[in-house]
C-alpha cells in the first residue's frame, strides 16, 4: 500500500482524495502522536492556517474538529502563508501546527501539512506514526477534556508581519516594487510588510475569491508580473505561489530572476557580513551549474541534496548551515525562518538592492545560467538507471565531453515509469545534442 504522506504532507484532489473525513481522522491521529510527550500540566494547543482555496474552509473546520475531539485546544488563524504558520508554531504554548494548502497546485487540489513544536516540518517517522494511528482503536476524551476552538486571525497576521519587518536593518525607501500574490495566502501580508519596510508597492493578483489561486498568476505564471514591472517603471517585481513558501523575482527590464540567482545574492551578502555559517550554501541537484560556478568564484562552498526543500533543510540542520533552497524559489533563511518563506525572501532581496545601491539585474548577473535541456523518457524501468552498464558508460562519455562547463543528471520519477534526462552545457546546441543522445540510450536500454 502506498504511503499516505508524500514529500510535502498529504496532497490530492480536494473532496475526493483530500476529504473532510480524512482531515478529521488525521487531526485525531496527529494530536495523539504529537502531544503524547507533553510534560507540562496543561492542555495541548494547535494552530491551523489555510490558503485561499474554497475547499480549505471545510477542511480546516474538519481538522479542528479532529484535534479538539482528541483533547487539543485549537486556534484558527484562517488565511496565512505556510511560513507564517511555521513561525507561529515556534510559540512556546503551541504544540503543533497544521496548514491546509496545495501550494502552487491548481485550485481543485488541496493538502494537509503538519509542523511539530518549534516550527519544523515532521520527520518521516512521525508521519509514519500518524498514518499508523489512523487504523488503531482509541478512547476519545469526554466532558471537560474535549478541546476548545477559537479564532486568532487578527493577532496572527499582526505578529507575522511584525516578525517579517523586524528581520531587516535597512529601509526600503526609494524602491518601487510590484508584487504578484497569486491570489493566495500572502495577499494580505506581503504588500503590507513591504510597505512597512519603506517600499512603494504596486499589487497585482491579490483579490482571492476561493477559485482563482495560482490561476495564470504567481510564481508559476510570471507574465503579468513582467508586464506590470515595465508598465509601472518599477525597480523590480516579486511573485509568490499560493501558500507563499516560494518567491521568484523579475528585474527592472522584466527578466526572470530565479531561485538560483536569489540564493547567490543572499549567500554573497551573508558572506560579506560574516554570517554565512560554514561558508556554505545548500542547494539541490537541480540547481543550475551556473550557480555552483558562481559560488566557487565567490569562495563559497556548496552542498547538494535530493530535490525537495525538506532535504535542503535536513542538510542545513545537520551541517549547521543558515542558507539553502531550490531553483523554484524555495529559499530557507534559517536565521529567521524554519521553512521556505517567499515574503521573507522578497524582503531580504529588496534589502540587498537598497543596501548596495545596485539594480536587481546587476546583483543577479553574478550567476550566468548555463543552457539546460530536460527530456522525459517514459515507459522505462527506472530502477535500472544505476545498474545498466551501457547507460552508465554513455553518461561517463557525455560528462567527459562536457567537461567543467557542463553537467548530466538522470532522475527517475517517484511516481511514474519515467526517467528525466537533464543536461547543462556551454551552448544550447550542445545541451540539446547530449540530452537527445542520452535519452535514446535510456529509451532503448531501459525499455519495459
Amino acid at each position: 500500500m502506498a504511503r499516505l504522506f508524500g514529500t510535502d504532507g498529504v496532497r490530492g484532489l480536494a473532496n475526493r482524495e483530500i476529504t473532510a473525513s480524512l482531515a478529521l481522522s488525521l487531526g485525531e491521529a496527529a494530536a495523539r502522536a504529537l502531544t503524547k510527550n507533553i510534560k507540562e500540566n496543561r492542555r495541548p494547543k494547535a494552530i491551523i492556517a489555510r490558503d485561499t482555496r474554497v475547499s480549505g474552509e471545510l477542511l480546516a473546520q474538519a481538522m479542528a474538529a479532529g484535534l479538539a475531539g482528541a483533547g487539543v485546544d485549537v486556534e484558527h488563524v484562517n488565511v496565512l502563508p505556510t511560513p507564517g504558520l511555521a513561525y507561529l508554531t515556534t510559540r512556546p504554548d503551541i504544540d503543533l501546527g497544521v496548514v491546509i494548502s496545495a501550494s502552487h497546485n491548481p485550485m481543485q487540489d488541496n493538502g494537509i501539512k503538519f509542523f511539530a513544536r518549534g516550527g519544523f516540518k515532521l520527520e518521516d517517522q512521525l508521519e509514519d506514526e500518524i498514518e499508523a494511528l489512523l487504523s488503531e482503536p482509541w478512547i476519545r476524551p469526554i466532558g471537560s477534556d474535549v478541546g476548545r476552538v477559537s479564532d486568532a486571525t487578527a493577532q496572527a497576521d499582526a505578529d507575522y508581519i511584525e516578525h517579517l519587518v523586524g528581520t531587516l536593518d535597512t529601509s526600503l525607501k526609494g524602491l518601487k516594487i510590484v508584487v504578484d500574490c497569486a491570489n493566495g495566502a500572502t495577499s494580505a501580508v506581503a504588500p503590507v510588510a513591504l510597505e512597512r519596510a519603506g517600499a512603494e508597492v504596486v499589487v497585482i493578483h491579490a483579490q482571492p475569491d476561493g477559485y482563482n489561486i495560482n490561476f495564470n498568476c504567481g510564481s508559476t505564471h510570471i507574465e503579468d508580473l513582467q508586464a506590470a514591472v515595465v508598465e509601472h517603471k518599477a525597480d523590480f517585481g516579486m511573485a509568490f505561489d499560493g501558500d507563499a513558501d516560494r518567491c521568484l523575482a523579475v528585474d527592472g527590464e522584466g527578466k526572470l530572476v530565479d531561485g538560483d540567482q536569489i540564493m547567490a545574492i543572499l549567500a554573497i551578502s551573508l558572506k560579506k557580513a560574516g554570517k554565512l555559517a560554514g561558508n556554505t550554501l545548500v542547494v539541490t541537484v537541480m540547481s543550475n551549474l551556473g550557480l555552483l560556478l558562481a559560488m566557487k568564484a565567490a569562495g563559497i562552498e556548496t552542498v547538494q541534496t535530493a530535490v525537495g526543500d525538506r532535504y535542503v533543510l535536513e542538510a542545513m540542520r545537520a551541517g549547521g548551515y543558515v542558507l539553502g533552497g531550490e531553483q523554484s524559489g524555495h529559499v530557507i533563511a534559517l536565521e529567521h525562518a524554519t521553512t521556505g518563506d517567499g515574503t521573507l525572501t522578497a524582503l531580504l532581496v529588496s534589502q540587498e538592492v537598497a543596501r548596495t545601491g545596485k539594480s536587481l539585474a546587476e546583483l543577479a548577473s553574478r550567476v550566468t545560467r548555463l543552457p539546460q535541456t530536460l527530456i522525459n523518457v517514459p515507459n522505462v524501468d527506472k530502477r535500472k538507471v544505476e545498474s545498466c552498464h551501457v547507460l552508465q558508460e554513455a553518461i561517463t562519455k557525455a560528462e567527459a565531453l562536457l567537461g567543467e562547463t557542463g553537467r548530466v543528471l538522470l532522475r527517475p520519477s517517484g511516481t511514474e515509469p519515467l526517467v528525466r534526462v537533464m543536461v547543462e552545457a556551454a551552448t544550447q546546441k550542445e545541451a540539446d545534442e547530449v540530452a537527445s543522445s542520452l535519452a535514446k540510450v535510456v529509451a532503448s536500454e531501459l525499455a519495459l
